[in-house]
């Protein structure tokens, strides 16, 4: 059987070369639409009928009773006037084609160098963070903390006895495991990203949820079906058994309407009142979010925003500026924003992200670098203080985290502290000039 150190340098070797050659392909990949499909959202299940006959479309999944819809065209025409002339109809809150989603990594490229578990518990973000300090107060336990990723390595021993059960969306089936090999893009992103969770917040427990295939590519409906399932994995609303924070290292350049609405469910920020068509939740079929939503504090949601070193460049569902998301971008050892990461005022703060080690798949560990390993070290965070504070609203906790990060140096962004969050109190000055 092949070692998990030759793996990693398979990676390294033949990985290279090859990621090298599909960069634009990935790219690509990672901004297209799904032929024919559409994301749309109804006033009520009763308007589905007639827009299928009307428009001559066919339902392809719902989101349980609600008025939440996948469609696809029938035939071969070109679906856009049809979305051009949807969203006109009265019934219709938003309707738009199914965007493809990638970590960002894939979407660039960025191959990883062997590591250890040695450099894994002593690299330079947990002093960053001072985790150390943290710790002394909270490790995460009774918080679950979902990834929306590649899947994950279930026997890695960094993860042993902190993984949930979790759910594949990709190929729709309880084992969420890591799919592929060395050669494909992004193998062994989900596990990276869970490890980061796990070296935060030991104590919390890891939903795995595979929304990204073996090149890193997912779709939209795939990704909003997988938070609404974080949230309330048994469908019985009256369970305690949701996720308190998502993380989604993964994102596309388009914005989805529908992205914005669920996050709106999963972080329990329904409206009381109907003041504009985005708000609309009257329909019976939401009375499940309803009834969660009494008696949880909702989910916070942490996205990576992306390394296309710019602030021209967003990248969503970061830059959707939700109630309860927090858009992470990376830092370096040097108390800097790290040269890739994105940045702009859609950015609300950055976590370590470059030379970061965590688990990889068959074992070992790998050296990352991107806004990927950034959001799950913030997750882990947000679940320290979730942990001690189980009743604070999501978009409370988004809040406690920006406001009592540390300063990064020649940046108007600051980073999270881990410390600083959990004790409640503005962080020291880290000497910057």
């Amino acid at each position: 059987m092949m070692s998990a150190a030759f793996r990693i340098r398979a990676l390294r070797a033949v990985g290279a070369m090859l990621l090298g050659l599909g960069l634009h392909a990935a790219a690509a990949a990672a901004d297209a639409e799904l032929p024919g499909e559409m994301l749309v959202r109804l006033r009520s299940t009763a308007a589905l009928g007639p827009l299928l006959l009307k428009y001559e479309l066919s339902l392809v999944s719902q989101f349980g009773a609600r008025p939440i819809y996948r469609l696809k065209g029938i035939g071969l025409a070109d679906v856009h006037p049809k979305i051009e002339a949807m969203a006109l109809e009265p019934n219709v809150l938003s309707v738009e084609p199914n965007f493809a989603h990638s970590s960002p990594e894939a979407r660039r490229n960025n191959a990883w160098a062997i590591g250890t578990p040695q450099a894994y518990t002593a690299q330079w973000a947990p002093q960053s963070l001072r985790l150390r300090e943290a710790h002394r107060l909270t490790v995460g336990a009774g918080v679950r903390v979902a990834v929306l990723d590649t899947g994950v390595d279930r026997t890695h021993p960094a993860l042993a006895g902190r993984l949930l059960a979790g759910f594949d969306f990709v190929d729709f089936d309880a084992d969420p495991s890591e799919v592929g090999s060395s050669l494909n893009i992004s193998f062994g992103h989900g596990t990276h990203v869970a490890g980061l969770v796990a070296l935060v917040a030991p104590g919390a427990q890891i939903m795995p949820l595979r929304v990204l295939d073996a090149e890193g590519v997912g779709n939209a409906w795939v990704l909003v079906e997988a938070m609404l399932y974080a949230v309330d994995p048994d469908h019985n609303p009256m369970t305690d058994d949701g996720a308190h924070v998502i993380n989604m290292s993964l994102g596309s350049t388009n914005r989805t309407q529908l992205l914005d609405s669920v996050a709106k469910l999963a972080a329990c920020a329904i409206p009381a009142a109907v003041e504009e068509p985005a708000d609309d939740f009257t329909d019976p079929g939401y009375n499940a979010d309803k009834d969660r939503c009494a008696s949880s504090s909702g989910a916070v949601i942490v996205a990576a925003a992306g390394n296309d070193a710019t602030d021209a460049i967003r990248q969503y569902p970061a830059a959707e500026g939700s109630y309860g998301l927090l858009a992470v971008g990376a830092s370096n050892a040097d108390a800097r924003l790290a040269a890739f990461s994105s940045f702009g005022s859609w950015v609300d703060l950055a976590a370590p992200g470059e030379g970061i080690t965590s688990s990889v798949p068959g074992g070992g560990y790998g050296t990352w670098s991107g806004t990927s390993m950034a959001a799950p070290l913030a997750a882990g965070t947000a679940a320290l203080v979730r942990a001690l504070n189980p009743d604070m609203q999501a978009k409370n906790l988004a809040r406690r985290l920006v406001q009592l990060s540390s300063a990064l140096c020649g940046t108007r962004l600051r980073q999270v502290d881990a410390a600083a969050a959990v004790l409640n109190v503005m962080p020291p000055d880290n000497g910057c000039p």
